[in-house]
C-alpha cells in the first residue's frame, strides 16, 4: 500500500462556502480521489490537520483517507502547536511514524526537515507577494524563508500555467530545476439541470482581496463611471486581505458620494448564490497582476459570463481572446475604460461568453487529479 501525504492544514476553519485558494484545491483534488475507486487497493492518503479535522467534508469518511491532527507525540501531546511548529516538527514527526512515502504540499512551503520525498506548488504569486510591502512583513519573511527553501530543496516543483513556470523559471534556485505544469480545474454546477438565470445589470467580483487583485482600484473605477450607467449595481464578495483592511471603508464612502448603495459587500457566499450571481452578471472582475491560475475568472466564463482581467501571460494563455483584458491594473482610468467598454459591447461579450467555453474542457478537477496520481506514481 503506497503512503501519500496531504498537508491539509488550509482545509481548518472554514466552511465549504468560505474556502477559497489553497483550500478549495485541496478539497477538489481529496473529492476527485474519493470519486476514483481504483485508487484503493493501491493508495492510502494520510491527511494532515494541525487544530482539527474539519466535520462538514463528507468524503473524508472513504476507507482511502486517513486524517489525522499532528501533535507532538514526545512532549505535550495535548498541545496544540502553533502553525510553524506543526509545520516544521510535528508535520515532519507524523511522517517519519506514519512511515509515508511521499508529501503533497499545497501551499507553496517546505518544512527545513522533510524525511519524505515531496511535491510543492510554486505559483509565480508567491514571489509577487514575499517582495510586496502592502503585505505584512512576517507574511513576507515567511514567504521568503519556506518558499525559497522549496524552490532549492524539494523533490519536484509544480505550477498552475505554463506562463507561471516560465517567469518562476528565471528566479535564482529555479533556474536548473523541471518544473512541472499542472492546471487546476474549474468546479461548475451543471447548468443545464438549474433553472435559467437572466442577466441583470450587475458587475460582479469575488475573491480574496488581496492588493494584487485590485478591488480598490476597481471599485473606484466603477464610481468613475457609475453617472453614466445608473441602472448598474457591483457585488464585491471576499475577505479584505489589504494591510490595514481598506474595501469596508472605501464601499461606504463612494456609496456617500454616489448618494444609493450602488455597492454591496459580502465577505462569503453560498454555492446557490455564488452560482446565480456568476450567471446573472453582466461581466466579472477579477484584475490581478500576479496568479499562478486565477479560478474566479474561468468559472464566470464557465457560468456564461465575460470577465475583465489584467494583461498577463498567464491570462493570455487561459483565456487567449475571450476575455477583456486591462494593459495597467494599478491605473483607475484604465479599469474604468475597459469597464465601460465591456457595458458599451454586448456583441463582444456574447462572443466571449460563447468561444470561452472551449476552454473549459482544459480546466477539469478530474483531470487535474488524474496529472497529480500520475505524478505521485512516478516519484514513489
Amino acid at each position: 500500500m503506497i503512503r501519500i501525504g496531504i498537508d491539509c492544514y488550509n482545509l481548518e476553519g472554514e466552511t465549504k462556502a468560505h474556502r477559497a485558494g489553497v483550500g478549495r484545491h485541496i478539497y477538489h483534488l481529496l473529492e476527485e480521489i474519493h470519486k476514483n475507486k481504483a485508487l484503493k487497493d493501491t493508495y492510502r492518503f494520510y491527511l494532515y490537520f494541525r487544530a482539527g479535522i474539519p466535520d462538514d467534508i463528507p468524503f473524508l469518511d472513504n476507507d482511502i483517507f486517513v486524517p489525522k491532527v499532528a501533535k507532538l507525540p514526545f512532549f505535550l501531546p495535548f498541545f496544540r502547536p502553533s502553525y510553524l511548529v506543526y509545520f516544521n516538527i510535528a508535520l515532519p514527526i507524523r511522517l517519519l511514524l506514519d512511515r509515508v512515502k511521499l508529501i503533497f504540499l499545497p501551499a507553496f512551503l517546505l518544512p527545513f526537515v522533510c524525511p519524505a520525498k515531496s511535491v510543492v506548488v510554486l505559483p509565480n504569486d508567491i514571489y509577487y507577494e514575499m517582495n510586496n510591502k502592502k503585505m505584512p512583513l512576517r507574511y513576507r519573511i515567511g514567504y521568503k524563508v519556506f518558499a525559497n527553501n522549496a524552490a532549492l530543496r524539494a523533490t519536484k516543483i509544480i505550477t498552475q500555467s505554463y506562463a507561471s513556470r516560465d517567469e518562476i523559471q528565471n528566479k535564482k534556485f529555479l533556474r536548473k530545476r523541471n518544473i512541472g505544469v499542472i492546471p487546476l480545474g474549474v468546479h461548475t454546477i451543471d447548468v443545464q439541470s438549474t433553472k435559467t438565470v437572466p442577466k441583470e445589470k450587475l458587475l460582479f467580483y469575488l475573491g480574496q482581496a488581496f492588493p494584487r487583485r485590485h478591488l480598490y482600484e476597481t471599485l473606484l473605477a466603477f464610481e468613475k463611471i457609475a453617472d453614466e450607467f445608473p441602472d448598474y449595481s457591483f457585488l464585491a464578495v471576499g475577505v479584505d486581505r489589504y494591510n490595514p483592511p481598506i474595501i469596508n471603508k472605501t464601499v461606504e464612502e463612494i456609496n456617500a458620494r454616489l448618494g444609493a448603495e450602488r455597492i454591496k459587500r459580502k465577505e462569503s457566499i453560498t454555492d446557490e448564490e455564488l452560482l446565480e450571481n456568476f450567471m446573472k452578471a453582466t461581466v466579472f472582475f477579477y484584475i490581478s497582476s500576479s496568479e499562478g491560475m486565477g479560478m474566479p475568472p474561468l468559472e464566470a466564463l464557465a457560468y456564461g459570463t465575460a470577465p475583465v482581467v489584467a494583461d498577463t501571460g498567464t491570462t493570455r494563455e487561459q483565456f487567449q481572446d475571450n476575455a477583456f483584458f486591462v494593459a495597467n491594473p494599478d491605473s483607475v482610468d484604465e479599469i474604468a475604460d475597459m469597464m465601460r467598454y465591456a457595458l458599451q459591447h454586448p456583441e463582444e461579450r456574447k462572443k466571449i461568453e460563447q468561444n470561452g467555453k472551449e476552454r473549459m474542457a482544459n480546466y477539469s478537477w478530474k483531470r487535474h487529479a488524474d496529472s497529480m496520481i500520475e505524478l505521485f506514481e512516478k516519484m514513489v
